[in-house]
Order: C-alpha cells, then sequence, then structure tokens
C-alpha cells in the first residue's frame, strides 16, 4: 500500500507540472498569435525626415517604442544614445487626419489608437537646429511598433489574488479576442474591396476587348467598301 500511494503522488506531482507547463506553452503561443509586432531600424538624416506605412485596422492601440543613435566620426561608429536631441513623432490617419504630433526625447515610447482602418502614415524627424547644410550627421532610428497588443501589469496581478489574478488575464484574453476579430473583419474589408477592383478591371478588359472587335470588324468593312467601290471606278468589275 505505501508504494502504491507513492507511486500515486507520483503521477499526480507529474500530472500537476505537466498541466503548469502546458498551461504556460498555450499562453505563450496565445500571446505570439495574436500580438502583431513590427521591430527594425533604418538610417536617417539629422535633418531629414523619415516616415513608415502602416496598415491597421480600426479600433486598434498601437504601441511604439524607438531608440535614436548617432553617428561619431571619431570611432566611425554610433554611439549608444544622442543625447541633446529630439524627435517629433507624427502619426496620420488615411483620411490625414493627424492622430500624433509630440516632441520626445531621444528614447521613447508612443502610443496612439486608430479609429478607421486602412494606412497610417507615422514620421519621424529630430528637432536638430542645424541647418541642412552643415547637418551632416546620420541617426539610426530602432523602431518597435506593436499592433493590438494589451500589456500586463505583473506586479499589480502578483499582489492580488488567484481570482482576481485569473480575472485579470480573462479580461486581457478577451481584449485580445476582439483584436483578433477586428482584424479578421479589416482583412474580410480588403478581400472584399480586392475583388471588387478586380472584377472591375475585368470588366473594363472585357468591354476593351469588345470595343477593340467591333473596331476591327468596322476597318475591315470599311476597306472591303473601299476596295469594292474602286474596283467599280476603274470598271475591272
Amino acid at each position: 500500500m505505501p508504494a502504491f500511494a507513492s507511486q500515486k503522488h507520483r503521477r499526480n506531482v507529474t500530472a500537476g507540472i505537466y498541466k503548469n507547463m502546458k498551461r504556460k506553452l498555450i499562453g505563450f503561443l496565445m500571446n505570439f498569435w495574436i500580438s502583431f509586432s513590427l521591430a527594425l531600424y533604418f538610417h536617417t538624416g539629422e535633418r531629414e525626415e523619415k516616415c513608415i506605412i502602416e496598415d491597421i485596422p480600426s479600433e486598434t492601440l498601437v504601441v511604439g517604442n524607438y531608440k535614436v543613435q548617432r553617428w561619431d566620426i571619431h570611432t566611425h561608429d554610433f554611439l549608444e544614445s544622442a543625447p541633446g536631441l529630439g524627435m517629433f513623432v507624427t502619426v496620420t490617419s488615411p483620411t490625414g487626419e493627424v492622430l500624433l504630433s509630440k516632441l520626445y526625447g531621444p528614447q521613447g515610447t508612443f502610443t496612439f489608437t486608430s479609429y478607421i482602418s486602412g494606412e497610417h502614415i507615422i514620421c519621424f524627424q529630430s528637432n536638430s537646429t542645424k541647418f541642412a547644410v552643415i547637418a551632416g550627421s546620420k541617426l539610426r532610428i530602432h523602431l518597435d511598433i506593436r499592433v493590438g497588443e494589451h500589456f500586463l501589469d505583473e506586479s499589480a496581478i502578483q499582489a492580488k489574488d488567484k481570482v482576481n489574478e485569473v480575472n485579470v488575464r480573462l479580461e486581457n484574453l478577451i481584449e485580445q479576442i476582439h483584436h483578433v476579430t477586428r482584424e479578421q473583419d479589416y482583412e474580410r474589408e480588403r478581400e472584399e474591396k480586392f475583388r471588387k477592383t478586380s472584377e472591375e478591371t475585368n470588366s473594363n478588359i472585357l468591354w476593351w476587348a469588345i470595343v477593340q472587335t467591333l473596331i476591327l470588324i468596322s476597318v475591315g468593312i470599311w476597306q472591303i467598301k473601299s476596295l469594292r467601290d474602286f474596283f467599280i471606278s476603274k470598271k475591272l468589275v
């Protein structure tokens, strides 16, 4: 009996560890699948404005983190930071409305919420006061954009009891599911627009082919009539 109880206890412990690992793995995969992240870096001039285009669904939270590095002519490398240099961040909606226009430091985080679906333009420009002729320093901007991600405050969750922890995580999961639903709706919108454009293009091609055929038939009939009149006038027929 003691040996049987010990084996049963080991099986229960193993099953508990397996369930815990499975839950963590599922949570990791859900976060990886639901949230979309765009991480990149690009080079720009000290007085140059650089913009990127991000296709974003409506009612979606966008969080961007950036870091600016300045080129050092002495070490021929980029410095870890660019003290004293600020960045103007401007976000424009597909309709041309400015959603965000703010001056940040050499490293910062910006957030905005999209109100309509479409291509949003995110622009970066330093606040350097040098003239364009002498502002020859090159900048490297590291950019990390997260679309539709809702962050959990782990410290606040740990301070609460288990029931509240589950509630908070469920609410976060529901928000992420809503984001996936909005993303799917937006993809359906884009697919419908693309289908309509394809149908219109095919229709235009069909009508253009019909017009070309009619023109060729008309030109052929006119040529035959002209040749017939020519032969009659020359009394060849």
